[in-house]
């Protein structure tokens, strides 16, 4: 980390923003503000043209969100940018979901896969459909749901995932080949809604 902060320094400034603290507050944003902006700039990125929501916005609310919570709790920086992804997720999905219940009718469209991501989502409603997925993907095999979403949420390399999740980067790499085959084949099967 920059600025001479230690991790260890970055952790206990997050706790004690978290708690309260206003000058730690001021001292943690720009410490940690350009990685979050990175991570949403991803998450943006892959909800696709049609997101109606801003770079800067998202990365306010998740870090509004998780300095504002006392149940939170992290370990250390890199947990820190594991539950920001993780935030991130779940402000977009709500948006998704909001947006979709404002639509007529509320119809989804297909997701389509590219080589490159798991699902190429080209509206912001996909992020719903996607999340329904990454949750039933929860139940069969965690591990490779998790991969997914820091991966396409989080922006995450699949090298900065294994050292997240203490795992090799092959594994890292086996588990997120099997999640988008089981995220194609799952996300086809239901077809629009």
């Amino acid at each position: 980390m920059t600025d001479g902060h230690s991790p260890s320094d970055i952790t206990r400034l997050l706790d004690e923003a978290r708690a309260g603290s206003e000058s730690a507050l001021n001292e943690i944003v720009p410490l940690v503000y350009n990685e979050l902006h990175r991570i949403a700039a991803a998450s943006l990125h892959r909800a696709g043209p049609l997101q109606t929501m801003f770079t800067t916005d998202l990365v306010h609310e998740a870090f509004l969100k998780l300095t504002g919570s006392k149940n939170l709790q992290w370990e250390n920086r890199v947990h820190f940018f594991n539950i920001a992804a993780s935030s991130m997720r779940q402000i977009l999905v709500d948006h998704a979901r909001a947006r979709r219940a404002e639509k007529r009718g509320g119809m989804l469209t297909r997701v389509q896969l590219d080589t490159s991501l798991p699902v190429h989502a080209d509206t912001l409603e996909d992020i719903a459909s996607l999340d329904e997925a990454l949750r039933e993907l929860e139940k069969t095999d965690s591990r490779s749901a998790r991969i997914v979403e820091l991966r396409f949420f989080g922006g995450l390399t699949n090298e900065e995932i294994a050292e997240i999740l203490s795992l090799s980067s092959r594994t890292v790499k086996r588990d997120w080949e099997f999640a988008r085959a089981w995220l194609f084949r799952k996300l086809n099967e239901t077809g629009p809604r």
